[in-house]
């Protein structure tokens, strides 16, 4: 199987259990508690695994601040799901999470110059349709 593929299934499980368990928390302690919690354990977790593993402790400076700002973006997301899933259906609110390559596509289109084709603003709508008919 292709290691990307076999990686995004594991992305997909990962995620899939994360909101279901979120959602378990944030309706059981404050939601803003719980995504902490959540996040902490993430950070002891993937810094176990960074030191068991053979990744590089290097680092650069454009990479720190861009690392730096996609956990503020990670901390956002999280909070915002977890106070989501108390106030709102885990179904609607991990959908719509779900989406957030509408988000990438659009940076990646704007900020990296990459080009938007025909079948991604194709599929941009469609997932912005599916926003839509999911809120019915």
């Amino acid at each position: 199987m292709n290691a990307a593929i076999l990686f995004g299934l594991g992305t997909m499980i990962a995620w899939g259990f994360w909101i279901a368990f979120g959602n378990i928390a944030s309706n059981t302690m404050d939601p803003e508690t719980a995504a902490f919690v959540s996040y902490a354990t993430a950070t002891v977790a993937t810094g176990v695994y960074v030191l068991v593993s053979d990744a590089s402790l290097a680092v650069t400076n454009r990479g720190l601040w861009f690392a730096g700002a996609a956990g503020i973006a990670a901390a956002i997301g999280v909070v915002s799901t977890f106070v989501g899933v108390t106030v709102g259906s885990t179904s609607v609110v991990s959908t719509i999470g779900g989406m957030y390559f509408i988000t990438a596509a659009v940076i990646g289109v704007i900020a990296f110059g990459e080009s938007m084709t025909m079948m991604k603003a194709l599929g941009i709508g469609l997932a912005l349709s599916a926003i839509v008919i999911i809120n019915q």
